[in-house]
């Protein structure tokens, strides 16, 4: 039987934005969910563009973000769930507002700025059996999960150290400031926009755990206060080892998100930049360039493929997975089908919570003279 589609509405990507435009259109992909209502920009006239070019009812694009909870909730068609695509300092905030007026979420990474916030959402959510997914792009990326069930499947081994990388260069190249650069937006600039990719990409793919990680953040340039490069030391609760380095400032670099694993029995490595492909070395035998589409795969990750092999999937596709694998949940949940937390595939409050740790706990080490310290759940 088919489900029937799900209605969004969304808080945040008024005209020019590059992540409400992601997250609208991945959401659409699969025919799951269509957007029916907004508070697109807290400037009216943007939001009423914005709204007119998605093709909204008027009286369904909102002022606030207040208004539109307290009206979608006393809709008879109200909206099924939110998407929150807002700066990160925002999103607490709003968040709750949602989450109190009975309704789903999701949310960009990395959720709050502060990890009481994050877990006062995932108490307000559980107590309710509301879903709240946290969009960590890299995790619906299908040679990702292909890594994943390597891991998973022992054919690695035990994994011995991990060495990731995400370095960019947009901070040589701007003319001005934005959100990510004001210190009175968050705490964190780069470690917060893309270290938090990091750490996630290597937990999904390895179910590692930090035990203590040291820090070195710094800011390079007049154009900034907080950090734009960052090198950070881990250990893993296992006693396996990581190297992470992010960087905004690392010139000739676009998106270069990398992760090697080094297991006892072999090796694999990622890049998002060519993320149809896995490579993949096991003692014994000749390295493998593992392609999505062409090679056996696992079926948690095939399940995610969309074109054959030589098709390239990319970035849409990888938020189109985040968001169907949540849908499917949601449209489960509905129906009585499964109860609030089940296993689907798609990042969690929890991963938020944890990936607002992982920035407080590298701010607490750099700024005390990068010193090794626990990462526990305070």
């Amino acid at each position: 039987m088919q489900q029937p589609i799900l209605k969004f509405g969304m808080v945040g990507g008024g005209e020019g934005s590059l992540i409400g435009d992601i997250h609208c259109r991945a959401a659409a992909f699969d025919r799951r969910s269509e957007i029916a209502a907004g508070c697109f920009s807290r400037d009216a006239a943007k939001s009423a563009a914005t709204g007119r070019k998605l093709g909204i009812s008027p009286d369904r694009v909102y002022s606030t973000y207040e208004e539109m909870a307290e009206k979608e909730a006393a809709r008879d068609d109200r909206i099924d769930f939110v998407s929150i695509v807002t700066p990160n300092s925002s999103h607490y905030a709003i968040a709750k507002t949602f989450l109190q007026h009975g309704f789903h979420v999701v949310c960009d990474k990395p959720v709050t700025i502060e990890e009481s916030e994050a877990k006062e959402l995932e108490r307000i959510a559980r107590q309710n059996g509301l879903l709240f997914c946290v969009t960590y792009t890299y995790s619906g990326y299908p040679m990702v999960k292909q890594a994943r069930e390597l891991v998973r499947h022992g054919e690695l081994g035990d994994i011995v150290t991990v060495m990731a990388e995400y370095p960019q260069e947009w901070v040589l190249n701007a003319d001005k400031p934005s959100w990510r650069m004001d210190p009175s937006q968050g705490k964190s600039c780069c470690v917060a926009d893309i270290g938090v990719h990091i750490a996630h990409t290597v937990s999904y793919m390895t179910g590692l755990k930090i035990d203590s990680l040291c820090a070195d953040m710094q800011s390079y340039g007049t154009l900034m206060e907080l950090d734009n490069n960052a090198n950070i030391l881990v250990k893993y609760t296992t006693g396996a080892t990581g190297v992470y380095w992010c960087s905004q400032v690392a010139a000739g670099c676009k998106n270069g998100l990398k992760v090697r694993l080094f297991g006892s029995k072999g090796s694999l490595e990622w890049e998002q930049e060519r993320p149809d492909e896995l490579r993949l070395s096991l003692k014994g035998k000749p390295l493998q360039l593992l392609s999505r589409g062409r090679d056996a795969m696992y079926p948690g990750a095939k399940s995610f493929n969309r074109l054959p092999g030589g098709h390239p999937e990319g970035l849409y596709e990888a938020f189109a997975n985040i968001y169907s694998a949540f849908c499917s949940e949601l449209s489960a949940l509905r129906q009585g089908g499964v109860a609030a937390g089940s296993e689907a595939d798609y990042p969690r409050i929890q991963d938020g919570i944890e990936g607002v740790r992982f920035v407080d706990k590298c701010l607490e080490s750099a700024q005390d003279g990068s010193r090794w310290v626990a990462v526990t759940d305070s």
